[in-house]
């Protein structure tokens, strides 16, 4: 997932010192496997990588970043090798 945050509404977090409450709140519910922050296209932001199980969790993930931090939210799912052979091949058994 790539978080771009608004640049007025973080600012308001920073200065109101909510910002690293509200990321441990919502980044611990996802319990990612990584988790980057950065600038993305000039604003603050940062890249999660996490296990989402459904497409289902797409709003409830998302919908604290856009309601609090006025956040653009874009999901890339990825394969892990395994993924690709199962996708290959149903049958595919991954090496032991």
């Amino acid at each position: 997932m790539t978080i771009r945050l608004d640049n007025d509404k973080a600012s308001q977090a920073v200065s109101d010192k909510r910002l690293a409450e509200f990321m441990q709140t919502n980044l611990g519910r996802l319990q990612p496997e990584a988790a980057y922050f950065s600038t993305v296209n000039g604003q603050r932001g940062g890249f999660v990588v996490f296990d989402m199980k459904e497409p289902a969790q797409m709003p409830s993930i998302a919908e604290p970043f856009f309601q609090e931090l006025g956040a653009e939210v874009t999901f890339t799912p990825v394969m892990v090798p395994e993924d690709i052979g199962r996708g290959l091949d149903p049958g595919y058994t991954p090496p032991s």
